[in-house]
C-alpha cells in the first residue's frame, strides 16, 4: 500500500457519489443482509455510534461495521440524537437498533449509548468514520487479557475530498501520531477520541460516564461556539483511575475518519497550523516529569 494512498478494503464502502436519495434498492437491500449478523440480544460487544442528520454518511460507516470479521457476538446500535433529515428512515430500512435522544449533543448521545449498550465490551464508533475489517477484535483484545487495562483508543487517519489527495494529510497525520506519543506520559486522555475508542462497559458505567459541564456540538470546529472540554476524554479519565488505557497501534484498528471538520476550521494548511502552534504552547506540560 502507498503511503500516500487510502487502504485497499475502505473503496468497497466509500459509495463515490452515493446519498441516501440515490441508494438503490439492491444497495440498501445488500447492506441489510449484511447488518443482520450484528444485532445480537445477548452480545459480546456493543458498537455505539452517535448520529445527528447523517443520513448520507452513516451508511458507509454501517457499511464498513458490518464487513467486520469477529469472533463476537455484536451489537450494532444507533442513538438518533434529535435528526431532522432521513438518518431514522434509514436506519428503519437497514433494520438497524437505534434509540432517539432529544437532548441535543454529543455527549447525551454517547451516555444514553453506555445505557443501553448490553455487550461487556463497549466500542464507540462514529458515523462518518470507515473501520477495518479486523477493528472489533482488535480493540477488544486487550481488554480480555485481565491485565489492568480497562480501556483502549486507537489511530486514525482521514478521507480526503473527492478530487483531494492523501498526500498532505499523511504529513498532519505523522504531526497527530507525534503528539499521541508525546502526550502519553501525562496527559494521555486527550489522546482518546470517540470514533476510535473502547472499554470493559462496567468501568465505563462507573463514575460520571460521559458527562460534561457543556455538551459538545458534533464537528466542535474551532470557533465561537468551540468547546474545549470532551465527553471522550472525560470518559478517558474516569478509566483511567480504575485501570489502564492502552493504545492499539495495529494497522487492524487504524480507522479512517471524514476530513469534514478540517474543511470547516479553513482547511488542511490553516488547521495544520493551529494545532502546531497549540501543542507547541502545551509542549512542556506534556514532557514534565510526572508527580509520584
Amino acid at each position: 500500500m502507498s503511503l500516500f494512498r487510502l487502504p485497499g478494503w475502505i473503496h468497497q464502502h466509500l459509495y463515490p457519489g452515493r446519498t441516501y436519495e440515490n441508494l438503490s434498492e439492491q444497495e440498501i437491500l445488500d447492506l441489510k443482509q449484511r447488518l443482520s449478523g450484528f444485532g445480537h440480544n445477548s452480545p459480546d460487544v456493543s458498537v455505539m455510534i452517535p448520529a445527528w442528520n447523517e443520513q448520507d454518511n452513516i451508511f458507509r460507516a454501517l457499511s464498513s461495521l458490518a464487513s467486520n470479521q469477529t469472533k463476537y457476538k455484536v451489537e450494532i446500535v444507533v442513538i438518533n440524537n434529535n435528526s431532522t433529515d432521513a438518518t431514522q428512515e434509514l436506519l428503519d430500512k437497514l433494520g438497524v437498533v437505534s434509540y432517539f435522544q432529544p437532548e441535543q449533543g454529543i455527549t447525551h448521545a454517547r451516555q444514553m449509548g453506555l445505557n443501553k449498550a448490553k455487550g461487556k465490551y463497549h466500542l464507540c464508533a462514529d458515523s462518518d468514520t470507515l473501520y477495518p475489517p479486523h477493528w472489533i477484535d482488535t480493540m477488544v483484545a486487550p481488554l480480555t487479557r485481565d491485565n489492568g487495562v480497562v480501556g483502549v483508543y486507537g489511530r486514525y487517519g482521514f478521507i480526503p475530498s473527492p478530487g483531494e489527495g492523501r498526500f498532505l494529510f499523511f504529513f498532519y497525520e505523522k504531526l497527530t501520531g507525534l503528539l499521541i506519543r508525546l502526550r502519553k506520559k501525562n496527559q494521555e486522555f486527550v489522546n482518546v477520541l470517540g470514533f476510535n475508542m473502547g472499554f470493559i462497559t462496567a468501568n465505563g458505567r462507573n463514575g460520571s460516564g460521559f458527562a460534561v459541564v457543556q455538551a459538545r456540538k458534533f464537528d466542535n470546529a474551532r470557533g465561537e461556539d468551540y468547546v474545549e472540554e470532551s465527553e471522550d476524554g472525560r470518559m478517558a479519565v474516569s478509566l483511567m483511575k480504575q485501570g489502564q488505557l492502552k493504545l492499539v497501534t495495529d494497522n487492524k484498528a487504524r480507522v479512517f475518519t471524514s476530513s469534514r471538520r478540517i474543511t470547516s476550521e479553513g482547511g488542511l494548511l490553516k488547521s495544520f497550523s493551529a494545532k502546531a502552534k497549540l501543542h507547541m504552547n502545551r509542549m512542556s506540560e506534556y514532557l514534565r516529569s510526572r508527580k509520584s
